[in-house]
This record gives C-alpha cells, structure tokens and sequence, in this order.
C-alpha cells in the first residue's frame, strides 16, 4: 500500500479553515478501485471504503458529513457526522455549515469539487458540480444560502476548485454548450467563448467546467477564486477519472473550520 497523499487548498482562506483533496494513493482498495476510494456507491467492496474512511478520519476533527450525490441542486445545512450510507443518505450536492470541525465532504472522478468559506471564517460550504448540476444552479443555490445564512456580501467568500477533468480532455455535444447559453441568458449574464472550444469533431466542443463555474462565480460577485487547474484524466497515477476508466473510485475535497484562537 503506498503512503496516503492530499493536496492542500491554495487559497487565501482564513489560517482556522481547512482544505484538501485525496488523492488515489493508499488505502485498502483493489483494481480499478485502487487505492485510496472513498466513494461507497462506486461498485467497490463497502468494507474496503470504510478502511478508507478510518485512514482519512485520523486526519479530520470528526468523521465527515458524506451526502450522496446525484447531480442535482439541493444545498443541506448540515452539523456533525454522517457515514451517508444505509438509512443515513442524504441525497444533496452541496453542503452548509455555521458549526466548528464539522467536515464537508464531496466526491469526484472528473467533477468539480468547488470549496467556500468567508474572510471571517464564520462558515463554510461544499459543492459538487458536474456539468449538470453546474449548469442547472448549483453554485448559485451554495452561494445564496451562505450569503443568506451569514447575511454576507458576495465579494467577501472564497472559493476553491478542486481537481476537475480539464478542457483538452473534456469533448460534449453541441446541446450541452446550448444548454449552458441559455442558463447564463436565463440569468443575465453571458460566458465568454473560451468556455467552448471547438473540437475537431465540428459537431462537438470542448468544455472548459473550471472556466465555466469561475464565470458564474463571478456574475454573482464571487470575484476570490482560486484553483481549477489539476486535471484528473490526464494524471491516472494521482487521480480517478470516470471517463478515463469506468468503473472507478472516487476521491474526496474536504473542508471544516477550527474554533477563531
């Protein structure tokens, strides 16, 4: 089993808050889940994932809160643990919490992991954007709910996004582009060309999902965001990517805050 690796948030988020993705290092799963899965719906024996889980809580306050993703749009408020398995699902795609060391928890194998937290360290959240989800308003629901909970200005969260899979490696059809027109005319703004590079396919594109959610961000007033630059298809040693290999794991972005010093 090789050592158990993270890459640590880099953003300017408050000293109290903390942030990183797994990797696919360590861990007790085998082929093609090797080795460090920690996605419980991904087809890999449950009591691998969970030896996964017990390596991962010795570096958490608490166990995480897992919510079991479905490409949606629901926000929970959220304190506390939950394994997210059994009767303890919660089906949502982004999370909310006011509560020290609580753990919010998102996994991926291509999607966005997208992280908040204010100047204040007050709050955080977690959100897990796949192209739907992104482009039906799942950072749009995230923000609203921090800005209402925290009766913050949009300028002052930040935000990180996790690995993703990146634009080269990215190919969609012409309705997922038209799709995302429309979301951003729906909500009065536009997304720039570099959103949609044309592929050598001329019926297809390729879409760049960091540009896109850094874009939407920034429509909303969430100019501090940071990230997006790791790609997870084109680094198999370091990363699952379901569309690189089917079945996969999933790894992790988690974030929590410490009680102010």
């Amino acid at each position: 089993m090789s050592a158990l690796t993270v890459i640590r948030a880099q953003w300017p988020a408050p000293s109290h808050v903390h942030a990183f993705t797994t990797t696919r290092h360590g861990g007790f799963s085998k082929a093609p889940f090797d080795g460090f899965n920690l996605g419980a719906y991904a087809g890999d024996e449950l009591e691998a994932v969970l030896q996964n889980r017990r390596v991962l809580d010795a570096l958490l306050p608490q166990s995480p809160y897992w919510i079991k993703q479905v490409h949606g749009t629901r926000v929970v408020k959220v304190q506390g643990s939950n394994p997210g398995i059994h009767e303890n699902v919660v089906e949502a795609d982004a999370s909310f919490t006011q509560t020290p060391q609580t753990v919010l928890s998102i996994l991926a194998a291509d999607c966005m992991s997208v992280l908040f937290t204010n100047q204040a360290g007050t709050a955080i959240a977690a959100a897990h954007a796949g192209w739907r989800g992104l482009c039906e308003g799942v950072l749009e629901n995230t923000v609203a709910l921090f800005l209402q909970e925290q009766s913050e200005l949009a300028d002052r969260l930040i935000a990180w996004i996790g690995p993703s899979i990146s634009v080269k490696h990215y190919e969609v059809g012409s309705e997922v582009r038209d799709a995302f027109l429309r979301a951003a005319e729906h909500r009065g703004h536009t997304l720039s060309d570099s959103c949609f590079e044309k592929s050598i396919n001329a019926q297809r594109y390729m879409a760049d999902l960091p540009r896109i959610a850094k874009e939407r961000l920034h429509a909303m007033g969430v100019k501090q965001v940071f990230g997006g630059d790791l790609c997870t298809y084109s680094e198999p040693e370091r990363f699952y990517s379901y569309r690189r290999q089917n079945p996969t794991g999933r790894f992790a972005s988690l974030i929590w805050f410490n009680p102010k010093p």
